[in-house]
């Protein structure tokens, strides 16, 4: 018997971004899943053709959507750029996967939300950003769910790994050489190693429940910025050689949501998953680098 008969096909846009690359790294502990992944010069999502083509080779059953536009201080200043990114190309992504009969799962953000709430931020909360890059990913939300029944729509916040450019490599990297780290305290959110969310996804496809909709995953807590710079310090030691100091007023282009914290509680209650504390994660991530 072909034991690739089964498989599941699963198309992954974006794969060079660090979500990509952590589900490229646990793709071959799923066995029931084939994972076909394209780059932004492999597949452009902006470029219908090019979608066209790519699913006229295979029939995917699952398109997991990592392509995006994450520059959150660029796209101030560039928005027309970020909307064709996260609005249109995902539009493209979406007709494609209607016609083709594939389920969706899209990876969206908590900065479609303003950060005006003081509670933990709900699926059912409506989203009202404040910035282009959280307009521009809210319109990507939008299309997917115009067009599509078959969808998951995954709001996930402050999203690090081992791979990319994101603040906890940042901040590895600046230990190396300064003697003196001032991080911002102005917002709150929870730092999300994208090693979880890359499994929780593949879980997800395996588990098969078509309850599809919106769902936030991030890890469990909450932090500022200087809460996330000091537990990295913390695990590597260098809290006393490195001067960590505190401010609430970090120039930016972009407006920030001040408190972003996602609720957990529906994606627990319909997948009974479990999910590790930021601060765990983040030892884990350190402990294996």
């Amino acid at each position: 018997m072909n034991k690739n008969f089964s498989k599941i096909k699963i198309l992954v846009t974006g794969s060079n971004g660090q979500l990509g690359q952590c589900l490229r790294k646990i793709a071959h502990n799923y066995s029931a899943l084939e994972l076909h992944f394209y780059n932004s010069t492999d597949l452009d999502i902006t470029n219908k053709d090019a979608i066209c083509q790519v699913f006229k080779d295979n029939s995917y059953d699952f398109v997991i959507n990592c392509a995006a536009y994450t520059n959150v201080e660029q796209a101030e200043k560039e928005p027309e750029k970020a909307f064709h990114i996260n609005a249109d190309g995902v539009k493209n992504l979406a007709e494609a996967c209607k016609k083709q009969n594939s389920t969706l799962i899209h990876i969206s953000t908590d900065y479609v939300f303003d950060g005006k709430k003081d509670s933990l931020y709900t699926e059912e909360d409506i989203p009202n950003p404040i910035n282009e890059y959280g307009k521009s990913k809210l319109a990507g939300e939008q299309f997917i769910q115009e067009i599509l029944d078959s969808f998951f729509i995954i709001r996930t916040s402050w999203l690090y790994s081992e791979f990319g450019h994101n603040f906890f490599k940042t901040i590895l990297k600046k230990s190396e050489t300064e003697t003196e780290l001032t991080i911002t305290t102005s917002e709150k959110g929870t730092p999300t190693n994208a090693n979880d969310l890359a499994k929780f996804i593949l879980d997800l496809i395996l588990i098969d429940n078509q309850k599809y909709g919106i769902y936030h995953f991030s890890n469990l807590g909450e932090a500022t910025w200087y809460d996330f710079a000091e537990e990295i310090l913390s695990v590597l030691g260098k809290l006393d050689t490195i001067m960590l100091k505190k401010t609430d007023n970090y120039p930016t282009s972009a407006k920030r949501p001040k408190y972003s914290v996602l609720s957990k509680e529906k994606v627990k209650k319909v997948f009974h998953i479990s999910q590790n504390n930021w601060t765990n994660s983040v030892r884990m991530l350190l402990k294996s680098s």
